[in-house]
């Protein structure tokens, strides 16, 4: 380690640390170690020198919600052209108890969206997703795999809370899916990270359990997906976390190699 190690990089080593201590992992041989430290300069030199990506169009909510482009009049440029189009939403009756809608946040440019099933209490309060118990352990999945919650873009399949946090029922993924097409198809990241059932059903159009889901590299369109537990999944199941970190580990691979 350098002599004066920069504090953003002890943050994220305690981070990290503190994620393998959870999973039950007490040690690495030399060699993982040397091997993490090439990988962590690789990834932060090619984030430093990625070129922004040029925007393509996204697809219509009155389209197929995988149709690889819509009409040109509502063809989308921006995040907020896609925020402005939801409004104020009453697409589904998940508007009725709703706080505030949460549309998502993060980096624009981001090589890497996190999508999970729709916000909790914490989010419905603060309209930011991932911000409760799970949005800390995502934190910290995050900068296991060397990279800060900042570089990366948050959202969810459903942008209002539903009742009492069950999942999504099929007219109110149906309702508001597409704005998460549109989202995606303006972010264009490399790596879609599918967090939980509902997240990865939904964008690979499978009913297949997400057991046997992750573990695999997906496509949609044109990114590579890695579907994972959700972290609040994890908060009651910690043996997990070992999976999870096998799926990160393909993640920071993709990431890595492109």
């Amino acid at each position: 380690m350098p002599d004066n190690p920069h504090p953003v990089l002890l943050e994220q080593l305690k981070a990290h640390l503190e994620y393998f201590a959870e999973s039950g992992i007490d040690g690495f041989a030399p060699k993982a170690v040397s091997g993490a430290l090439k990988l962590a300069a690789s990834v932060r030199d090619k984030s430093k020198s990625r070129a922004p990506r040029p925007q393509q169009p996204a697809p219509s909510t009155q389209t197929s919600l995988f149709a690889e482009s819509g009409p040109a009049s509502v063809r989308d440029s921006s995040l907020e052209e896609v925020r402005d189009d939801l409004g104020d939403c009453r697409r589904c009756k998940l508007c009725q108890d709703r706080t505030h809608i949460v549309f998502g946040s993060g980096n624009p440019q981001a090589r890497l969206v996190f999508v999970g099933e729709g916000p909790g209490a914490d989010e419905d309060r603060q309209g930011l997703p991932f911000v409760g118990r799970a949005g800390q352990l995502l934190t910290r999945m995050i900068e296991a795999i060397q990279m800060r919650r900042d570089e990366v873009y948050i959202c969810n399949v459903v942008k209002c809370r539903p009742p009492g946090n069950r999942t999504p029922q099929e007219e109110e993924v149906a309702a508001c899916s597409p704005f998460l097409v549109r989202q995606l198809a303006v972010l264009q990241p490399e790596v879609v990270c599918c967090l939980g059932l509902t997240a990865a059903q939904t964008l690979l159009q499978v009913r297949t359990p997400i057991g046997r889901l992750r573990g695999k590299i997906h496509s949609f369109r044109g990114a590579r997906l890695v579907a994972t537990y959700h972290p609040a999944y994890l908060l009651r199941n910690p043996a997990a976390k070992r999976d999870v970190w096998e799926d990160l580990k393909k993640i920071r691979s993709l990431l890595s190699s492109s």
